[in-house]
């Protein structure tokens, strides 16, 4: 399977190492990696595919994600700016990746000398990104094993605030229901049942953009998903 990075105008290691791949967008070269813009939707990378780079993102929002083999489709992780994916234990991917909105990313050599760097900085935020990737995979299993559709949606929520720092008590989302769903194990219309339960029960409320999300009683939400 192919991927949606382009190797037009990269340098030649990189080129020879992402040979046969187009991607539209230009990249620039930087002290902290290559620099990629990728379109909203676009693939950055398929399951399958050689595991040759690791990503970094700088800006925009980024899915993995597993198709199963019936079509269904299973999202692991939404990865916000700052944070690391794409790195493999073994020599190919094991999810696909793309852009949920317009994505700039670092893109990194996976090899020793391009994880320690001239004082080593990278190599502290892969190992930070990792330890933090880890995190959520265990609070993301013990959602999808344990938790309600309305405890699924609180602890989304909650979740997505915190990492999106949201100055207020509004955010916006910028995955669709549909991506919600195929994150938290439920159907489109469960989540929209759930979300606006929330709403009628007085904790959030969803301004006429439907991406729009006000917190309005942070502690209830919490509680209910504790």
């Amino acid at each position: 399977m192919q991927t949606a990075l382009a190797t037009a105008g990269l340098p030649p290691v990189l080129a020879a190492s992402l040979a046969g791949r187009a991607v539209p967008l230009p990249a620039t070269e930087t002290r902290a990696g290559l620099r990629r813009t990728v379109a909203a939707e676009a693939e950055i990378f398929a399951e399958g595919d050689r595991a040759g780079m690791f990503y970094k993102v700088v800006s925009g929002v980024v899915r993995t994600y597993k198709l199963l083999s019936d079509g269904r489709r299973q999202i692991d992780a939404f990865h916000l700016p700052g944070d690391i994916f794409g790195l493999e234990t073994g020599a190919e991917h094991r999810f696909n990746a793309e852009a949920v909105t317009e994505a700039k990313l670092e893109v990194h050599r996976r090899e020793p000398r391009a994880l320690a760097g001239g004082d080593g900085a990278l190599a502290r935020e892969v190992v930070a990104a990792m330890m933090s990737g880890l995190e959520r995979a265990q609070d993301h299993m013990m959602l999808l094993g344990r938790k309600s559709a309305r405890e699924r949606i609180a602890t989304f929520l909650l979740t997505m605030s915190r990492r999106m720092a949201c100055g207020g008590a509004a955010m916006e989302l910028p995955m669709s229901r549909t991506d919600m769903a195929d994150h938290l194990g439920l159907t489109v219309e469960s989540v929209s049942r759930a979300v606006t339960q929330l709403e009628r029960d007085g904790l959030i409320a969803l301004p006429p953009n439907r991406r729009m999300v006000v917190v309005r009683d942070a502690k209830a939400l919490a509680r209910l998903a504790a």
